[in-house]
Order: structure tokens, then C-alpha cells, then sequence
């Protein structure tokens, strides 16, 4: 009988795996998520916006986020997937400019983006990046694959699955992302 179990033990192996950097610095896990947290915080105490951007399978996890950090951290999130306005900054411009003309025209000083990445490679990715930078925002980004990938090198916070498989990246992105949620929210509680 095939061990499907092993699945969830990679799963697990993984999440121990995980590395949390700010700049060079790498940092524990806890380190790492109060960092997160602080750095969510400080967004909506400064009236910013918040932005999720991914493609795939990260861009239903963009979209999830946006909706729980909206309703449970009580933030300024902003929808980077409206249908018509995808397919026609595509048709316009090219996939690779999707999200960031939207952020020249939406993203202010001050605000943050959280860059999901499972390759880290994605110039769509790489170039909405480089507009909240130009506005001196912050950005968190969430990759795997090779430990140099390109978005990894760009954010001020980084967590990087060291992972090729693009189910396990994409999950645990997920599951941390939520985790960082629910943990603001019940400090709100508290």
C-alpha cells in the first residue's frame, strides 16, 4: 500500500525548513512572523493599503488574503484581479506589466505588497516590486525553488520554501499567510 502520509510528513519537513530573512539577516520562525506581523501593523496604523499580487495557484491565495486581511485584520486591502481589468492591462501592455500599472495608478507612499512567487522568476511579479519600491514601500515576499531567485533578493522581508514542487510551496505560503492573520486577530481580541 502506497504511504500517502508521507505527503503531510513532507509537509512538515518543509515548514521546518522555512527561512524568514529581513535584508541579509536571517531570522527564527517566531522571529520572523512577529516581524511580519509588526510590519502588517504598522501598514494599518499608517492608513496604507495592502496589496496581495500572484499568479496561479498564488493568485487564488492573493485573492484569499485579500479577503481574510480585509475582514480579520481590519485592512486597507486593495484587489489586484479584477477580470476586465487583467485582461485588458495584459491586451494593452503584456502580462508582465499586469499588476504593476495597476499599482502606478492605485499604490501610494507608504504601502505594502506581498510578492507571491513559488519560482521567485515571475517579471510580473519582479515589476509591480519595483513600483512600491520606487514609492518606498515595503515589501514582503513569499518564494521557493532555487534560494536565488529573483523576487527573494527584492523584499524587505522574505520567506523562502526550499521546495520545487509547486502544491507544497504554494500551501505552506498559504498556511503562514493565514497564520499571520489569525494571529493579529486575536491580538485584536486580546
Amino acid at each position: 500500500m502506497r504511504d500517502y502520509y508521507k505527503y503531510i510528513s513532507d509537509i512538515k519537513d518543509l515548514l521546518d525548513s522555512v527561512v524568514i530573512t529581513e535584508g541579509d539577516i536571517k531570522l527564527s520562525y517566531n522571529e520572523g512572523i512577529e516581524r511580519l506581523i509588526n510590519s502588517l501593523k504598522a501598514t494599518r496604523q499608517a492608513h496604507r493599503q495592502l496589496f496581495f499580487a500572484g499568479n496561479g495557484g498564488s493568485a487564488a491565495i492573493a485573492e484569499h488574503m485579500t479577503a481574510d486581511y480585509l475582514k480579520n485584520a481590519q485592512m486597507r486591502t486593495v484587489s489586484l484581479y479584477d477580470s476586465p481589468v487583467l485582461t485588458c492591462l495584459g491586451n494593452d501592455y503584456g502580462y508582465e506589466y499586469v499588476f504593476s500599472r495597476q499599482l502606478e495608478m492605485m499604490a501610494e507612499r507608504g504601502d505594502l505588497l506581498v510578492a507571491i512567487s513559488s519560482s521567485g522568476n515571475s517579471q510580473n511579479i519582479v515589476n509591480a516590486i519595483d513600483v512600491v519600491k520606487k514609492l518606498r514601500g515595503t515589501v514582503i515576499t513569499f518564494t521557493g525553488f532555487e534560494p536565488t531567485n529573483r523576487v527573494r533578493k527584492l523584499g524587505d522581508i522574505n520567506v523562502y520554501i526550499p521546495s520545487s514542487k509547486y502544491g507544497k510551496v504554494e500551501s505552506i505560503h498559504q498556511l503562514i499567510m493565514q497564520q499571520i492573520v489569525d494571529e493579529i486577530a486575536s491580538m485584536e481580541e486580546e
